[in-house]
């Protein structure tokens, strides 16, 4: 049976990337990668529709995808995946884009592969479930979750990928050995929507810390790190379970904190609208070395410059190693969108750039701090600005998040940890030399 050539383009969060993983692995020894749509016989584009700009980058795709594959000496089916068809539905995207042959939405994931097969005339395509890597060497992903079952008030989430539903505990440790021990991953990153809420759907006490307890011992493994911590679910009773376990895991703290002012938390219907200091302060109490990265969203409705400037003192204050701001989009079908209030899109853009300002001032000077030491650098890729050049991370530098460590030296390959010393720092990056 001839190869099926498959290109793919997986557009938003690490939770996409992995449903494109499984489905190019359930496809098994019939794929083979496809450079471009000129050549291929199937394009895989999955979506994202979380907010208006990833949903306007997900159609600008589709339309090229649409012009590319016209033009191309022979015409290869076009199936669109993922939140954005979830949350629009097949029957209006269609309407819209008839090009399109195929169109499946996250609610039928188990049924993409015999749903592709078929349009593709291949029948007994493997379910959902093997993995084809598509990350850089060193390191995957491990979805433990999908969905989410907290209301904030400006998200999509949970009418787009329905309420938080955990993945069996011995399914998740087979494909992490099988990532590791068989795979030759060096690192795990742990995502789902609340990474914190493991196994309470499936009436697990401690979820998350079954399931670090079960992957730690794992062979071959060197930096378990976990994304997407809501601030509710960081416990003393967890914090002091996650800090006497040691290595693999890294003390490197993900926390989608929002804001910092209790009215705009209350607004917002998040499930932590205390005072955020208070996780913070609990993370260092059981962490003192720890690596801490935030989301901000400014401009939420009611935000006020008071508001405003309580959470320019809280970034000032917080000192994060790791800081990603976002303007409020006002989305068709959440709570927010209907309040009062409605900040204008110039403050919003002028507030982003002025805590992204100040986070650069910090990140730098962390940054600076470091120059002379000696780190651990799992290196990722070749650097295209010179040979002998490459591209890596040190233990907190999340990838696709946060900043990179460019390293060079003999021992220097994609796939290897390797020790070198810090001899540069830049606002985000750092350079070093093994």
């Amino acid at each position: 049976m001839s190869s099926i050539r498959v290109h793919t383009i997986s557009l938003g969060c690490p939770k996409n990337r992995v449903d494109t993983e499984r489905m190019l692995g359930a496809l098994g020894p019939s794929f083979a990668p496809a450079e471009g749509v000129d050549g291929a016989d199937l394009v895989l584009v999955n979506t994202c529709g979380f907010i208006r700009p990833a949903v306007e980058e997900s159609v600008d795709t589709i339309i090229e995808v649409i012009r590319e594959a016209e033009a191309a000496e022979k015409r290869p089916l076009i199936a669109v995946t993922g939140c954005m068809v979830s949350r629009y539905g097949e029957a209006d995207l269609a309407r819209d884009l008839p090009e399109v042959d195929l169109w499946l939405s996250t609610r039928e994931l188990a049924a993409w592969p015999e749903r592709i097969g078929a349009a593709l005339g291949r029948e007994g395509l493997d379910a959902m479930g093997a993995r084809r890597l598509s990350t850089e060497p060193g390191y995957a992903y491990l979805k433990i979750s999908e969905g989410c079952s907290h209301k904030c008030a400006f998200c999509t989430i949970p009418s787009i990928r329905g309420k938080h539903v955990s993945r069996p505990l011995d399914e998740l440790t087979r494909e992490a050995r099988l990532l590791v021990e068989q795979g030759g991953v060096p690192e795990l990153v742990l995502v789902g929507q609340d990474v914190t809420s493991y196994g309470r759907d499936l009436d697990m006490k401690d979820g998350l810390k079954r399931l670090l307890d079960a992957l730690m011992p794992i062979r071959g493994l060197k930096w378990l790190r976990l994304m997407y911590l809501y601030p509710a679910g960081l416990t003393d009773g967890l914090l002091k379970h996650l800090s006497s376990l040691g290595r693999p895991l890294l003390p490197y703290f993900d926390i989608p904190l929002q804001h910092a002012h209790p009215e705009i938390l209350s607004a917002m219907g998040r499930p932590f609208a205390q005072d955020p200091s208070l996780v913070i302060d609990r993370v260092r109490a059981h962490f003192p070395e720890a690596a801490l990265r935030t989301s901000l969203i400014v401009g939420f409705p009611g935000e006020t410059s008071a508001h405003f400037k309580t959470l320019k003192a809280f970034v000032e204050r917080s000192r994060f190693t790791n800081l990603g701001v976002f303007p409020y989009h006002q989305e068709e079908g959440t709570r927010a969108a209907a309040l009062p209030g409605q900040v204008p899109q110039g403050v919003k853009t002028r507030r982003r750039n002025a805590l992204m300002q100040l986070q650069e001032s910090i990140s730098r000077e962390v940054l600076e701090n470091l120059v002379g030491t000696r780190q651990e650098v799992l290196v990722e890729d070749e650097s295209p600005e010179w040979p002998g050049l490459h591209v890596g991370r040190v233990w907190w530098q999340a990838p696709e998040v946060d900043g990179v460590t460019y390293v060079s030296g003999p021992k220097v390959k994609p796939g290897r940890m390797v020790m070198a010393d810090i001899e540069q720092a830049k606002s985000y990056d750092l350079v070093a030399l093994a």
